[in-house]
């Protein structure tokens, strides 16, 4: 997938500028992320419910929560000759199609196994969204707003986490319970899977009035369509100004060629540097176990002695909590720049988890009889809460930024490609353990997430580049 953008030209005279179409577009194109987050977070309010509908035990429930995450791993790996083949629309169209089918066999399951398969090929949906939103915005975006632009792929995640908790502490609501029956005699759990349906389908008419990238249509010998787009969303009219950006895709395409895992061999542990850095970035992006508290949340403060209304609540005001401050990071990301964000985010996230941790050391009880005396429990919920802006303001959105621009043109589709599959495959350990962890003890489950948020920080020290402000064609490796 060659989605690396030719924004340098000296457009000789004229630069190409932010547009409030480019703008439009790319918030249609991030909708992907609104998937993303909405079809990853709505386990969050069924998870008791399925496992005692379907007799589950700790490992087995942390298995069907996070097996979308392989298909994700699968998604990503793909995306990339899906979309050089079938074009970038296209392929977001494909992956809109995935998550309708997932919403709707996940609502009318009868048993665990197919809730898994069902899981699965929605996974394989978002893995797909995951990849191409942020790679296709980057291919339309001036170098000047890119960060930004590219931070809406963040935005629509998290934004998608929280309509999807909304929803499913609605629904849960109104049948007066996640296991009660609701409409057409079917439990709140299961609505929580077929309302997903609605935002699959509009991403999938809505990207239809976004165009193909000039990318694409230049390497399909398509010119004359790509100066059309390029005129649109950079703001580029004179004929000067859409030859030069013309003529600095054609060449950017006639020295690169389709890379191959063969080009990312390295003299360090079989890969090239900035290989190993895209993957550690999207390691402890989840490592830090930031899903934890959006696939679990609801269990676990009802697991500490909180009502499930009252869980359902906690979950929502965390999920807008992260939605404000992604907006803070947007803000930032092109001011600032991406490592010192990182640091910062690094920093507060090891302060936080170390302080649950401590909190859930103070714990009385034991399973369901589990809670937090005072005054731990509200202290808990605040550092939990600290510990989203933390996340939130830097390595939800900056890890996405950074993948999408840091790698050079040459390897940048497989780099990409491993990047992304790695971030899920993490994900899928975090997620598929978490339920074992907790059994052994949520003192010892964050202090571990702890530790990986501080060897992060001294990851960033040490190995990441800052990008702000550079063009994707001067990335090195």
């Amino acid at each position: 997938m060659h989605m690396n953008t030719s924004n340098a030209s000296a457009a000789q005279g004229e630069e190409a500028r932010t547009t409030a179409r480019v703008v439009l577009i790319a918030a249609a194109a991030a909708i992907g992320g609104f998937l993303f987050g909405f079809d990853t977070a709505v386990i969050n309010g069924a998870v008791d419910a399925v496992r005692q509908g379907f007799g589950l035990s700790a490992g087995r429930i942390g298995i069907a929560v996070s097996c979308a995450l392989l298909g994700s791993a699968l998604g990503a790996w793909y995306a990339g000759t899906l979309a050089d083949r079938l074009g970038r629309v296209r392929t977001m169209q494909v992956a809109a199609l995935f998550l309708v089918v997932c919403a709707v066999g996940s609502g009318l399951v009868r048993g665990v196994w197919d809730l898994m398969l069902w899981r699965v090929i929605g996974g394989i949906g978002v893995g797909v969204a995951s990849v191409i939103a942020p790679a296709y915005i980057a291919e339309v975006s001036p170098a000047n707003v890119r960060g930004r632009l590219g931070s809406m792929q963040q935005l629509a995640i998290v934004l998608g986490i929280f309509v999807a908790l909304l929803s499913d502490a609605w629904l849960a609501s109104t049948a007066g319970g996640a296991a009660q029956k609701l409409w057409f005699g079917l439990e709140a759990w299961r609505w929580m899977f077929l309302v997903a349906t609605l935002p699959a389908l509009v991403y999938g008419v809505l990207v239809l009035g976004v165009p193909e990238s000039p990318r694409y249509l230049v390497a399909r010998g398509r010119p004359a369509e790509a100066r059309v787009v390029l005129a649109k969303v950079l703001d580029l009219h004179s004929d000067h100004a859409l030859d030069a950006k013309i003529n600095d895709i054609a060449h950017s395409l006639k020295v690169e060629y389709r890379p191959t895992l063969k080009d990312l061999r390295g003299p360090r542990g079989g890969l090239l540097s900035i290989v190993w850095v895209g993957i550690l970035l999207s390691v402890f992006q989840q490592f830090v176990g930031i899903n934890v508290i959006f696939y679990y949340s609801s269990t676990l403060w009802h697991s500490v002695g909180f009502s499930e209304a009252d869980s359902f609540s906690i979950t929502v005001f965390t999920s807008i909590v992260n939605v404000l401050v992604t907006l803070v990071a947007i803000a930032l990301v092109d001011k600032i720049g991406r490592k010192p964000l990182l640091l910062i985010g690094s920093a507060g996230m090891t302060i936080t988890l170390g302080l649950m941790a401590w909190c859930f050391s103070q714990a009385t009880g034991s399973g369901a009889s589990l809670s937090l005396p005072a005054p731990w429990g509200m202290i808990a919920l605040v550092a939990a809460n600290l510990y989203v802006v933390c996340f939130g303001l830097s390595w939800g959105p900056m890890v996405w930024v950074l993948l999408g621009e840091m790698f050079p043109n040459s390897i940048r589709a497989i780099a990409l490609a491993v990047a992304a599959a790695a971030q899920w495959v993490a994900n899928f350990v975090i997620t598929s353990t978490f339920p074992w962890l907790a059994q052994i003890g949520l003192t010892f489950a964050y202090g571990l997430y702890a530790l990986f948020a501080f060897l992060s920080l001294l990851f960033v020290l040490r190995a990441v580049r800052e990008t702000r402000g550079i063009e994707l064609e001067d990335m090195h490796a």
